[in-house]
């Protein structure tokens, strides 16, 4: 599957998804936040893809949502507006979308956290608005010199959406992410990995897109089970308190236990002191 404002592309068991509407900074279009969910889908589906790194193409990440329509309109939706004949005339919206709680803003972040493979957002540039949020949905984030943050909202008369309120206390803690949303300043690269929201920051633009593929690399090369459900358990004892953590992780343990053919392998490698090679099987 290939789209205009997409780009797909497999670096052995790497997943490689490029935002490509750089004359916007890789503003989410409609089409782009539509085609995400059918990528994140086929991630999730294919055992052959371990994980995956979202990055922009030119100047930027992804400077939030393509302004059309109404621009004031909250969450990345049309808005109120008012009626005219060519509103009259198209075709109704489905009721399961006029009750839609989410929104795509929501769907987005669900998509990209609740897909347990390791998710590594490429920072390249700005990532503004439902940009900042996406690379917040990441696991990890990596930058490099031209990395920039702005949360945005506020500067719309907004209050965040897409995730950020949820992620960005929890990366960098409560007082850090109230300054970022509130000022609504530029966070640059230094200050970024100084406060924990880079975990990762290269020299130059150039190495960055290696980078990311080179440390998700240090993550597929173990047993693809026992890593979905590290990111199960991780993310459950965000939420969980300690009794609650100790039992999902107790009961976890099984999950990478039914691959017995790298349960197998793991030991072989450690006795005959080898590299191991793991199927998922």
């Amino acid at each position: 599957m290939a789209t205009e404002q997409l780009h797909f592309e497999r670096h052995e068991d790497v997943a490689l998804l490029r935002l490509n509407n750089p004359d916007k900074l890789n503003a989410l279009s409609a089409d782009m936040r539509s085609d995400m969910q059918s990528y994140l889908a086929e991630v999730h589906a294919d055992d052959s893809i371990r994980a995956l790194v979202i990055t922009g193409t030119g100047r930027g990440f992804c400077a939030g949502v393509q302004l059309s329509g109404n621009p004031a309109a909250p969450g990345g939706t049309d808005g109120p507006q008012e009626t005219d004949p060519a509103e009259q005339a198209r075709p109704a919206v489905p009721q399961n979308e006029l009750l839609d709680e989410l929104g795509w803003v929501g769907r987005q972040a669900i998509g990209i956290y609740r897909l347990d493979k390791p998710v590594i957002a490429a920072v390249n540039g700005v990532a503004a608005g439902a940009g900042f949020s996406l690379a917040a949905a990441c696991d990890l984030r990596i930058g490099c010199p031209s990395s920039r943050f702005r949360a945005a909202f506020i500067e719309r008369n907004l209050s965040p959406d897409s995730g950020l309120s949820f992620f960005l206390p929890r990366i960098v803690g409560y007082s850090r992410a109230a300054d970022i949303i509130y000022t609504s300043r530029d966070l640059y690269a230094d200050e970024a990995q100084a406060m924990g929201l880079l975990d990762r920051l290269v020299d130059s633009d150039d190495q960055l897109i290696d980078a990311a593929l080179t440390l998700a690399g240090q993550m597929t090369q173990w047993p693809p089970l026992a890593l979905r459900a590290s990111k199960r358990v991780m993310q459950h004892s965000m939420i969980a308190d300690l009794e609650a953590a100790l039992k999902y992780e107790y009961q976890s343990l099984s999950y990478p236990r039914k691959a017995r053919q790298d349960s197998r392998e793991a030991y072989l490698a450690f006795v005959e002191k080898r590299k191991p090679t793991y199927t998922g099987r």
